[in-house]
Parts: C-alpha cells; sequence; structure tokens
C-alpha cells in the first residue's frame, strides 16, 4: 500500500478530510526521531513558508530553537514509516503512536498562530 492510501485510511478512521504529506514536502523533525526511541509524538499547525506544518519527535519536547530541523517527509518515512499514515492528518491534528498504542486527536488551539 503506498503513503497516500496509508493517509487516506487513517484519515477515514478518525473522520477527518486527509491533506497528504509525502515526498519532498517539509517536516520539522527532532534528531531523537530517527533511532529507535518510542513513542513518536506529532503535530500539525498550518504551513508556513513552504513547510507541512508538522513537527514530529520522540522523547521530551524542547522549546530550543534547535530542537526541530527541517526534513523531507521522504527522509522520515524511510526511517520511521509508521508514521507515514498520520502525515496525511489535516493541520489541527495531533498523534502519539508507540507498539500497541494510539491516540489521534484534534486541536483547534493548533491552528492558531
Amino acid at each position: 500500500m503506498d503513503v497516500q492510501q496509508l493517509q487516506l485510511l487513517l484519515c477515514e478512521r478518525v473522520g477527518c478530510t486527509p491533506d497528504y504529506v509525502a515526498g519532498q514536502a517539509m517536516v520539522g523533525a527532532s534528531a531523537s526521531l530517527f533511532g529507535p526511541v518510542w513513542p513518536i509524538k506529532g503535530i500539525r499547525h498550518l504551513p508556513v513558508g513552504g513547510t507541512s506544518g508538522w513537527y514530529v519527535w520522540v522523547g521530551e519536547y524542547s522549546d530550543a530553537s534547535d530542537f526541530f530541523k527541517p526534513q523531507h517527509a521522504q527522509h522520515i518515512l524511510d526511517s520511521r514509516p509508521q508514521v507515514a499514515g498520520y502525515l496525511g492528518l489535516p493541520p489541527g491534528w495531533g498523534f502519539i503512536i508507540a507498539p500497541d498504542y494510539e491516540d489521534v486527536w484534534y486541536d483547534e488551539e493548533l491552528l492558531v498562530r
């Protein structure tokens, strides 16, 4: 199944319209995301300046200016394919996933700039 199909299925399951992200789309990712650590957390703000609006990390969140680095979505999908379906969630949505755990939610506060 391709990434877009995974995103469509997940969005149908949680009751939202997909806003597809893949390939060259830019995502803010923590350096720790690229290891074997769980859970994976993500929130999607409104896109700004050519980004997808996604911020994805593992471990403790930090508001340090260098916590998130811009990454192409494909690099994240190659490293952590478990997030593929979740990246189709539109702005305002978030997720936490781990083996045998999933939490997906909508928070309109994520839409405030």
